[in-house]
Parts: C-alpha cells; sequence; structure tokens
C-alpha cells in the first residue's frame, strides 16, 4: 500500500525530488527509472506524475536541483582564500562535472519534447549557473563593454564545456593532450583580455 496521506503536497514533491536525484547520480540518465524512486519511496509512480506532471517534467526538476548544486559548487571555489577568481571558476566547472558525472551528463541526455516548454520557474533556477559566470565577467570588463558581459560568458561557458567534455569522455587522451583544464583556463583568459578584461597574473 502507498503511503498516500503521509505527507503534504509540499513534502511529497520534496521526497520525491531528493530521492530522484539521488537514484540519477547512482544510476544514470539511461537507467533511471520513475518507477524505482517510487518504489523508494513507497508510493504509486503515478503519485510522481500528479506531482510533477509528467516523467519529462520530473527530470527537468532533477536536473534544475543539479544546476543549483553547480552554481553553489562555483560559489564555495569562488570564496576560497586567494582564489584567482577566472581560474576558479573553469575549475569549478571542471570538478563538479567531474565528481558527479551522472548528475552532470544528465543534463545534456534529457530534451523536452519540442511540444513541451520549461515552466519559468525552472528557467529561473536554472539561470543562477549562468549569473554567477556573468557576474564575474563583468566585474573584470571595462565599463563600457560591462553589457557585453551576458553574451560573452555564454561563449566562455560553451568553450570550457567543451574542453571539460572532451576531459572527461577521454578525448583529449586520444588526442595526447594532458593538461585540458590548464588549456581552457588559458582559452578563457585569451578570450577575456581579447575583450579588454584585466586579469591580474
Amino acid at each position: 500500500m502507498g503511503r498516500r496521506s503521509d505527507h503534504s503536497r509540499a513534502e511529497l514533491e520534496a521526497l520525491i525530488l531528493a530521492e530522484g536525484h539521488r537514484l540519477m547520480a547512482d544510476v544514470g540518465f539511461a537507467r533511471f527509472s520513475a518507477r524505482e524512486v517510487a518504489k523508494r519511496i513507497g508510493y504509486a509512480v503515478g503519485t510522481l506524475y500528479n506531482v510533477f506532471g509528467s516523467y519529462d517534467m520530473l527530470l527537468a526538476a532533477i536536473n534544475t536541483r543539479t544546476f543549483e548544486l553547480w552554481a553553489a559548487h562555483l560559489e564555495d571555489r569562488l570564496a576560497a582564500p586567494s582564489a584567482e577568481r577566472i581560474a576558479a571558476l573553469v575549475e569549478g566547472y571542471f570538478s563538479f562535472a567531474a565528481d558527479n558525472m551522472n548528475l552532470w551528463t544528465a543534463i545534456y541526455d534529457h530534451r523536452l519534447p519540442l511540444d513541451m516548454a520549461m515552466p519559468e520557474a525552472l528557467v529561473t533556477r536554472r539561470a543562477a549557473l549562468t549569473e554567477v559566470v556573468v557576474r564575474e565577467v563583468a566585474a573584470i570588463l571595462p565599463p563600457e563593454t560591462k553589457d557585453r558581459a551576458p553574451r560573452l560568458a555564454r561563449s566562455l561557458v560553451a568553450t570550457v564545456h567543451g574542453h571539460c567534455t572532451f576531459a572527461l569522455n577521454g578525448s583529449f587522451a586520444l588526442l595526447g593532450e594532458t593538461a585540458p583544464l590548464e588549456m581552457a583556463i588559458a582559452r578563457v583568459r585569451e578570450s577575456l583580455i581579447a575583450a579588454g578584461a584585466t586579469i591580474a597574473d
């Protein structure tokens, strides 16, 4: 029997999300199962869909939680004493991905159907990650080009993501590259300096 009366809707949403996130971390996107989440929390699988609306929205919520943890991870790296902030951002990107491979890859493995829009609340929560990068980029650009920070930040995230993906999937090793993190930091610094940024040595 399911424990249908044990939790309020808000409590149930938090319970499903916590267990779903834990399962995703354990088994990854390909082996993730809403039925297994339901089994672990003692509810019928239909309860999950009643709370989140669909399987896709459950996955979107789980991945949004990962975005938030990732943003917090970057902030932790930036808070380290004497951190060179741009290098700390890039290292934080790499280290979060390496330490949370299943969660990180699930973000890119899951796609909402074309006729399904991401809820605005999830869009806003996910944006916190990019906002960390935009803030740090804007802080080192000259006043007359600070309005370029959002677009530049998105480009830099794409650059770092490519380097990180190649590092973690073994592509750089096949190419003989032994220091992908350092290479990513160098490419980011070059792009920022070209944009007029002031970066401490």
